[in-house]
C-alpha cells in the first residue's frame, strides 16, 4: 500500500515481546464457574453478601458463608465437555479463552498441593483446568488463566467469617479513589492477617501460581483479580511478576497485579475514553459472571456484535463471559449468543479480528482496517446514502458488502480549491445505502489498490 493508503491505520502494537498476539485478538472467551453454580449463585459474591452488578449494593441471593461452601462436597459436573466450550469458542472468533482456575471463595479449579478444597477432592475427582488448557490449547486457542489474589475461603487471608458481614464499603474500590479523601471510606480499616499468618498465604499464593505455570504447558495470559483488597506492597506485586516471568517469559498479565500489569481491563462499560495502549472490555451476556437463573436481562447478538466492533474500532479486545451451569453445561440462552456470533463471524470475522483501528476517518460509525482495506461498521441504518470523507478516494479499487460479496457503487467529491492546487490526497465518497442483507451487523469494505 502506499503512504495515502495506510494513513488512516492507527498502530497498537504490543511493545512486549511475546504478547504481541493480543494486538488485533479481538474476541477472547470468558469462562466464571465453580462449585456454588450447583445452586445457581454468583461466583464468589454471595459469600461476602455483595452485589457484583454496577450500582447494585443489595446481593442477588442471600446465603450464609456454609451454605455456600456446602455444595463443594457433591460437585460432580457430568455434563462438563471442555472440547465442546473450545469448538463454542473457536466458531464464535474467539482468538483466547480465560478460564476461573480459582475465584474467590477459594475452590480449585485445578489440581493443587496447597490445599484439599477443590476439585481433586471432590466427585468429579478431574483436573477441570487441565482439560480446558488442552481443549482450548487443541482448537489453536491461546490459553488464559484466571487466578483471584485473595482467597475468603483461606484461614491466612483471612477467610470471611459471619462477623465480617456485609463485605465493608471501605474495603471495596472506593477506598482508594482520591474523590472519597475526606469521607469514611477513605482508609481501609478491614481486619488484615498477623505477619506470621500473611507470610503463610503469599507462600501459598507463590506456590499455586507455580503449579499453573509450570503443570498446564504455555500459558499465554494471566488473569489476576481481587487486587483492590491489599495494597501492592503487601501483594509483593514486583515480586511475584518476577515469579511468573522467570516461569513464563511470554506470558502477558492484566492489570490487576497492582502496577506490574501489561494491558488494561474495564468491566461491564467502557471508560469514559478508550485506554492508551493494550486493553481489553470484560463483558456479561446477561448481568452476571457465573450462572444463575434469575439473570434473564440478557444483550441481544446485535448489542454484543455492536459492542465488539467498537471496542476493536477503539484498539481493543471483548473479552465476552460464560457460565457454565452446575453440571458443568452451558445455558441455552449463553449457547444461541454464541452460535449467532458464530454466524455473523462466517463473513465478517475479517472486520474484527487481526485488524487496527482508524485514524482520520470521518464516518458516523465503528471502523477498522488492515492493509488493502478499510471496513465499515452499519451499526445503526443508514438513510439513503452513507458517506466517507478522509479517504485517499483514487486508490479506491472496490467497495463491497460482506455478507453478500456484491459489489457497490460510489461517488466522488473533492474540496474544489483543493483540485485547483493540485494538493488532492483526500477526499470523500458517497455510497448508495444498502439494502439490509439480514446479517447482525452489516459492514461495507473498501478495497483499495
Amino acid at each position: 500500500m502506499s503512504q495515502a493508503q495506510t494513513a488512516f491505520v492507527r498502530s497498537t502494537a504490543f511493545e512486549l515481546p511475546g504478547g504481541e498476539w493480543f494486538d488485533g485478538a479481538g474476541l477472547g472467551l470468558f469462562v466464571h464457574w465453580d462449585q456454588a453454580s450447583q445452586q445457581g449463585l454468583e461466583v464468589s459474591w454471595p459469600l461476602v453478601a455483595r452485589s457484583i452488578i454496577p450500582g447494585v449494593d443489595k446481593v442477588e441471593d442471600s446465603v450464609t458463608i456454609e451454605q455456600y461452601q456446602s455444595t463443594a462436597a457433591t460437585f460432580d459436573p457430568a455434563e462438563w465437555d471442555a472440547a465442546a466450550l473450545a469448538r463454542h469458542a473457536k466458531d464464535a472468533g474467539a482468538t483466547y479463552v480465560v478460564f476461573t482456575a480459582r475465584h474467590h471463595a477459594g475452590y480449585n479449579m485445578f489440581f493443587t498441593e496447597q490445599s484439599e478444597f477443590g476439585v481433586e477432592f471432590s466427585p468429579i475427582g478431574r483436573d477441570i483446568t487441565r482439560e480446558f488448557v488442552d481443549a482450548v490449547r487443541a482448537e489453536g486457542l491461546r490459553v488464559g488463566i484466571y487466578y483471584s489474589l485473595p482467597d475468603w475461603n483461606h484461614p491466612d487471608y483471612p477467610a470471611f467469617t459471619v462477623d465480617d458481614l456485609p463485605y465493608a464499603e471501605e474495603h471495596w474500590p472506593a477506598a482508594g479513589d482520591p474523590a472519597f479523601a475526606d469521607s469514611e471510606v477513605a482508609t481501609d480499616r478491614f481486619r488484615r492477617s498477623s505477619p506470621e499468618e500473611w507470610s503463610r498465604y503469599l507462600d501459598y499464593v507463590r506456590a499455586q501460581l507455580t503449579e499453573l505455570l509450570t503443570n498446564y504447558g504455555t500459558i499465554d495470559l494471566l488473569w489476576f483479580d481481587g487486587d483492590w483488597e491489599r495494597s501492592a506492597a503487601e501483594w509483593t506485586a514486583p515480586g511475584l511478576r518476577r515469579l511468573i516471568k522467570s516461569l513464563q517469559p511470554d506470558v502477558i498479565i492484566n492489570d490487576r497485579l497492582p502496577g506490574q500489569g501489561d494491558y488494561r481491563t474495564p468491566e461491564q462499560a467502557f471508560p469514559a475514553t478508550a485506554p492508551d495502549g493494550p486493553w481489553e472490555l470484560c463483558l456479561t451476556i446477561g448481568e452476571m459472571w457465573g450462572w444463575r437463573p434469575g439473570d434473564t436481562r440478557l444483550k441481544s447478538s446485535h448489542s454484543l456484535a455492536a459492542t465488539l466492533v467498537d471496542v476493536v474500532s477503539r484498539g481493543g479486545n471483548l473479552l465476552l463471559n460464560v457460565g457454565p451451569r452446575g453440571d458443568g453445561s452451558l445455558p441455552e440462552t449463553h449457547v444461541e449468543r454464541l452460535t449467532e456470533i458464530a454466524d455473523w463471524m462466517q463473513k465478517h470475522r475479517e472486520s474484527v479480528i487481526g485488524v487496527s483501528p482508524t485514524t482520520g476517518i470521518d464516518f458516523f460509525g465503528p471502523s477498522t482496517a488492515r492493509p488493502g482495506t478499510l471496513y465499515l461498521h452499519l451499526v445503526m441504518q443508514p438513510v439513503e446514502e452513507i458517506v466517507v470523507r478522509g479517504l485517499p478516494v483514487r486508490d479506491i479499487s472496490g467497495i463491497r458488502l460482506l455478507q453478500t460479496g456484491e459489489p457497490l457503487d460510489h461517488s466522488v467529491s473533492f474540496e474544489v480549491h483543493s483540485i485547483e492546487i493540485g494538493e488532492v490526497t483526500t477526499g470523500e465518497i458517497r455510497i448508495p445505502a444498502p439494502a439490509p442483507s439480514g446479517a447482525v451487523i452489516d459492514v461495507i469494505a473498501i478495497d483499495f489498490s
